[in-house]
């Protein structure tokens, strides 16, 4: 069990990162750093992995198709989806 927990926290530590990248991009929408600073919170409360895992994919999923914005964001943001979906309790 240990093991998994360490997996999902270098994977949640990995979502963070690219999270962030996004959040101090200008080209990203407003409402987009909005979820995903959301999504960011939500990976921080203390519940279980799957928890966090899917209230932050709810957050992100609602502006993973804005058409503002720019094409390697959306990249981003389905990696990070992808990302989500691998956490599993």
């Amino acid at each position: 069990m240990a093991e998994d927990d360490k997996k999902h926290d270098e994977t949640i530590a990995q979502i963070k990162q690219q999270i962030e990248m996004l959040l101090n991009d200008n080209s990203v929408p407003r409402n987009v750093k909005t979820a995903l600073d959301e999504a960011r919170k939500a990976l921080e409360q203390q519940e279980s992995y799957s928890i966090k895992a899917s209230n932050a994919t709810y957050k992100i999923d609602e502006v993973s198709n804005d058409i503002n914005l720019p094409p390697y964001a959306r990249t981003v943001i389905w990696n990070i989806l992808s990302l989500l979906e691998s956490i599993k309790d």
